[in-house]
């Protein structure tokens, strides 16, 4: 259900075909660079969690981890992600899979600065084994996002 989530969404753009799908688990940036041969920092991860009451999901840099002070000036309040077994419920997508691609209408996207250190990134498609390899300006033009923010740490 959920890659059929990402797939729909990615076939407004053309897109869909380009999905990549593993014998593996791709449900971790550890497990996605290996299934995809590149580095960690080219995996797109999409973290999700509650401001209040409204999920959100961010999507960074595999890299990176997220600066608490930073995300507390950001959204003023402190990071809480959602439990793990609430996110395919209020996300759309299961977790290993969580994707900006087709969430639920009631959730805000932003993405992080530290995509921008990349041209090309790979974000999953809703499932635990799948991703697609965009170029980041790609994924700014085909998502319906609130705005970039800078929440993860400098390294």
């Amino acid at each position: 259900m959920s890659l059929e989530r990402a797939k729909e969404y990615l076939k407004k753009y053309k897109l869909d075909n380009k999905i990549l799908e593993f014998d593996t688990s791709s449900a971790t940036v550890e497990l996605a660079a290996k299934a995809l041969n590149c580095k960690e920092a080219e995996i797109a991860k999409t973290m999700s969690f509650l401001v209040g009451e409204k999920p959100i999901v961010i999507v960074v840099a595999g890299d990176q981890k997220i600066d608490n002070a930073k995300y507390k000036q950001e959204f003023h309040t402190k990071a809480k992600m959602i439990p793990p077994e609430l996110v395919e419920e209020l996300i759309g997508h299961e977790i290993g899979g969580v994707c900006p691609f087709g969430v639920k209408e009631n959730v805000d996207i932003y993405l992080d600065v530290s995509l921008k250190e990349h041209t090309l990134i790979h974000p999953a498609c809703g499932t635990h084994n799948s991703a697609i390899p965009i170029e980041v300006k790609k994924l700014e033009e085909i998502l319906d996002y609130q705005k970039w923010i800078d929440v993860c740490k400098d390294k």
